[in-house]
């Protein structure tokens, strides 16, 4: 033994110290003991040394450069561990799975996977921990302790991490890339989902039905579709609903808010995928392909719609009527002609709709808006229907045909109105006279002749007609056709 330095030995282990402060450090190892304490966010340390490297987090001093990349560390062991990023150095092997790491610590954890070892236990709910770092974090969601401030936007976090990754919402900053297609992620996490689109990996698997997923909160999700479990409820009309990111778009219903705004047009949405859909409009992509008759579709649940024309499929039954419909959204409008529900109202007017839709093309009556325009001619109409109607006119197709004489109409209702010139129904009814027409036209036809209004006026001579046909024939006695 060297001059002048005493040996002490501790009393666990007969490990031998030069000092008794080192002893003193040594035995805290053993008791658990960690007499200081950090002023701001109340963690404990076993060695000053370690409080004084800690506090630098808060403060944000960072005294240590890396001479390869200068990155800063607020402490030298840090720098150290950061060196090895570098060397590749790994010196650290599980003797388990032959796992190695840069550092000791690590290796430490990891053991931890193999024993299933917890030895950090709440004190508040007894919940374990493998690591001191979660046990940490946890208390924090009995405190509400939130230690971390966003130094940009003042935001607190009681995570770190948490803060750290809300920085890069400020800088842009995306340091994970996917070393298949180079995409960079703000987050490590982001980046691990992404991988799975690149390797098909599907690792959350559902218990109930075998159904896999590829994130766990896909699988959350998707339980719901079992238990019928809705936890979200608007405040407004108290609607349930499974997951949080449809009551967000729900609640846009009531606060009309449309944030999606399409780059061609300026017409905006108030959902992500109601933009993205509504793109397809201007590109004219069709990505979905039934198998059955190749019809192309935009979206994949037009797809799945459409696929129930082929096999008949009715699965939404109305309990009032028990008519049977193949999606769930032609219900909820069915159930409306019940209910007399019309939630939707003209704000010109104040004239009231079941539909969105209806609301949406009576207001090109206020407007005037054509933006469906014919390829052939260049005429323009309010609605879809209006043009693919028109556009028979053009091809000739009669796409409807009537089963009992085979006559053929451009449009179902054409044939809806031919039908009854068989069957003698005639379900409009005069509310003056009670006399019946087999056809809508026909009875507001009618009920000119009891108001007596003429509202087809002559051009050349200013004569006055209840009906146009009549007035088309009086004109020819102009003309002398």
């Amino acid at each position: 033994m060297r001059s002048g330095r005493k040996e002490v030995k501790g009393a666990v282990g007969n490990k031998s110290f030069s000092q008794t402060v080192d002893l003193r450090k040594d035995f805290r190892t053993h008791t658990g003991d960690k007499p200081f304490e950090c002023t701001v966010c109340r963690k404990k340390f076993a060695l000053t040394g370690h409080l004084r490297s800690h506090l630098l987090t808060h403060t944000g001093g960072k005294p240590f450069d890396c001479t390869v990349c200068s990155k800063k560390f607020a402490r030298s062991c840090d720098l150290h561990a950061h060196l090895r990023t570098h060397t590749g150095d790994k010196q650290f092997e599980c003797t388990l799975c032959s796992m190695k790491f840069a550092h000791s610590s690590n290796l430490r954890r990891h053991l931890r996977t193999h024993t299933g070892e917890k030895p950090f236990e709440c004190t508040v709910c007894s919940k374990k921990f493998a690591l001191s770092g979660h046990l940490r974090a946890h208390l924090r969601t009995h405190t509400g302790d939130q230690p971390f401030e966003c130094s940009v936007c003042s935001k607190k976090f009681s995570q770190n991490g948490d803060m750290r990754a809300h920085l890069r919402t400020h800088t842009g900053d995306k340091p994970f890339e996917c070393t298949v297609c180079s995409k960079q992620f703000a987050h490590r996490s982001t980046l691990r989902v992404h991988l799975r689109t690149h390797t098909g990996e599907k690792p959350f698997e559902c218990t109930v039905c075998s159904k896999n997923f590829s994130q766990s909160a896909g699988l959350r999700h998707h339980l719901r579709t079992h238990t019928g479990d809705q936890p979200f409820e608007c405040s407004v009309c108290s609607k349930k609903f499974s997951q949080s990111g449809h009551l967000r778009a729900h609640l846009r219903t009531h606060t009309g808010d449309k944030t999606f705004e399409c780059t061609v047009c300026i017409k905006k949405f108030a959902k992500s995928d109601h933009l993205r859909v509504h793109l397809l409009t201007h590109t004219g992509g069709k990505p979905f392909e039934c198998t059955v008759c190749s019809k192309t579709f935009a979206q994949s649940c037009d797809l799945h719609a459409h696929l129930r024309t082929h096999t008949g499929d009715k699965q939404f039954e109305c309990t009032l009527c028990s008519m049977k419909f193949a999606h769930s959204s032609n219900l909820r409008r069915h159930l409306r002609t019940h209910t007399g529900d019309k939630p939707f109202e003209c704000t010109v007017c104040s004239k009231q709709f079941a539909h969105s839709s209806t609301l949406r093309v009576h207001l090109r009556t206020h407007t005037g808006e054509k933006p469906f325009e014919c390829t052939v001619c260049s005429k323009n109409f309010a609605q879809s229907a209006g043009l693919r109607y028109h556009l028979r006119t053009h091809t000739g197709d009669n796409p409807f045909e009537c089963t009992v004489c085979g006559k053929k109409f451009a449009r179902s209702c054409d044939l809806h109105a031919h039908l009854r010139t068989h069957t003698g129904d005639k379900p409009f009814e005069c509310t003056v006279c009670i006399k019946k027409f087999a056809k809508s036209d026909h009875l507001r036809v009618h009920l000119l002749t009891h108001t007596g209004d003429k509202p087809f006026e002559c051009t050349v001579c200013s004569k006055k007609f209840s009906q146009n046909c009549n007035l088309r024939r009086h004109f020819l006695t102009h003309t002398g056709e």
